[in-house]
């Protein structure tokens, strides 16, 4: 009778443990960054918040983009030339759908263009307004940088948009941003990071087990 040939003891697997523990403090460094962003973003929002409670105009800022000290404030601008319509959806204040009439306005000391919601209709068709004074609340544009273009460094600079307070003839005053309406999903995705790194580290763990089992 023979005796058993005996069967190197297996190693822990060094060069993948180091990219999966790599991996690992990747994800788990995403959460706790999401974490700081919750912070900041709550600030902002309570920036906002007092920027909406004050009555007293500001003046519109010149170019962009606009601080965030300045959004939700009221101001005044005036339109010499609505040079270009951009219709979209929206809702007017009393929560009914339409189409938002914002005008590309041609201005003087206001800077090289200004963004004015004066309104919702029920259709595409522009109002028959040739400009003037008006009045609002500085909101974020609809134009904003997407994701990918903040990532690349080719996000421009977005323009601020005025709601004004009584729209023009034959439209219905259009509904006001709230600061409350700032996303702040940032916990959320600072627990899936965490649970990506936890699943990524128990299910390694497992597969490694499971290897050096005689």
């Amino acid at each position: 009778m023979t005796d058993a040939v005996e069967q190197p003891a297996r190693r822990w697997p060094l060069i993948p443990t180091l990219l999966v523990l790599a991996a690992v403090a990747v994800m788990i460094g995403l959460g706790v960054w999401q974490l700081q962003r919750k912070s900041e973003k709550e600030a902002l929002i309570a920036l906002y918040q007092r920027n909406m409670a004050m009555s007293s105009l500001v003046a519109y800022p010149e170019l962009p983009p606009v601080p965030d000290a300045m959004l939700y404030r009221k101001s005044s601008v005036v339109c010499l030339d609505p040079v270009r319509w951009d219709p979209r959806s929206g809702t007017d204040r009393k929560g009914r759908s339409g189409i938002r009439m914002i005008a590309d306005c041609r201005t003087g000391a206001e800077g090289p263009g200004v963004l004015v919601d004066v309104g919702i209709g029920d259709d595409f068709a522009p109002p028959k307004w040739k400009g003037g004074i008006v009045q609002g609340t500085i909101v974020p544009g609809p134009e904003q940088p997407t994701v990918m273009e903040r990532a690349t460094g080719k996000a421009v600079p977005a323009r601020a948009m005025l709601v004004a307070d009584a729209p023009v003839a034959n439209l219905r005053a259009s509904g006001v941003p709230s600061a409350d309406d700032t996303p702040n999903n940032h916990l959320a995705y600072a627990v899936q990071w965490f649970l990506f790194a936890a699943a990524a580290l128990v299910i390694y763990i497992l597969a490694v087990r499971r290897r050096l089992r005689p």
